[in-house]
């Protein structure tokens, strides 16, 4: 499973220059927590490069029932890009985690550079290419992995994240069990829930084992990893 973007986000993989450019076809906006980026069904076609803070892609299931969380992007990667090159609607909704600084570029513009500018059209291949591989990867995951499994598997990743982001390391906790990390996920339950696609209760169930076994430490929108090593054990379906 893999929630987070390519290992060299679309900004970073630009050349100075190349960057420059990209820039200077947009203009800098910022996001309050909790403000859609784009939003799912809509028809516009500008892009969005993140350039501080973070953003859940989410995508709405089951009539509007239930939103499963499909990425997590942080600084450097490019959102939008789908809609501006194919003008369908959105198919996804991009939501500030926290406050986000972005720049926005409209869709006209983008597909003009990237017309004159084919190594970094080959990016946005590439970038749409692993996004559906992992998209396959997810899909897998939620029909042969249990919840807990998946949860374990998710917390994994999240901690093993820069401290940067939203689900940054701390400090060791004393007392923590054998190879603790003092890694922690900033995530709520329902969010949780929501990048694993299972519901609140079935993670709170699976979060109850975890403390258990004392795999994890809960508090108000936080899993601190007590044993990584257990825990993705957990998220391979080893058993002892």
């Amino acid at each position: 499973m893999g929630l987070l973007g390519d290992e060299l986000a679309f900004g970073r993989a630009l050349t100075a220059p190349e960057y420059e450019s990209v820039m200077a076809l947009g203009h800098r906006k910022e996001y309050a927590p909790d403000t859609p980026l784009l939003t799912e069904g809509d028809r516009t076609g500008h892009v969005v490069i993140v350039l501080r803070g973070w953003v859940t892609v989410s995508h709405i299931t089951d009539r509007g029932a239930t939103r499963l969380i499909l990425g997590l992007r942080g600084p450097g990667e490019l959102l939008g890009e789908m809609a501006a090159l194919d003008n369908h609607p959105r198919s996804a909704t991009v939501r500030a985690l926290g406050t986000v600084e972005a720049t926005v570029i409209g869709g006209d513009a983008f597909r003009r550079f990237l017309a004159t500018h084919p190594r970094v059209s080959g990016l946005v291949i590439r970038q749409l290419t692993f996004r559906l591989r992992s998209a396959d990867q997810e899909r897998s995951a939620l029909a042969s992995l249990t919840v807990l499994q998946r949860l374990a598997s998710r917390l994994t990743e999240l901690s093993r994240t820069a401290p940067t982001g939203p689900y940054a390391p701390s400090a060791p906790t004393s007392g923590a069990g054998t190879g603790s990390t003092g890694a922690v996920v900033h995530l709520a339950q329902d969010e949780l829930a929501a990048t694993v696609g299972a519901t609140r209760e079935a993670v709170a169930k699976a979060l109850r084992l975890l403390r258990t076994q004392k795999v994890v430490r809960t508090g108000t929108r936080m899993v601190e990893i007590l044993d990584p090593a257990l825990l993705a054990l957990l998220a391979e379906g080893h058993r002892d």
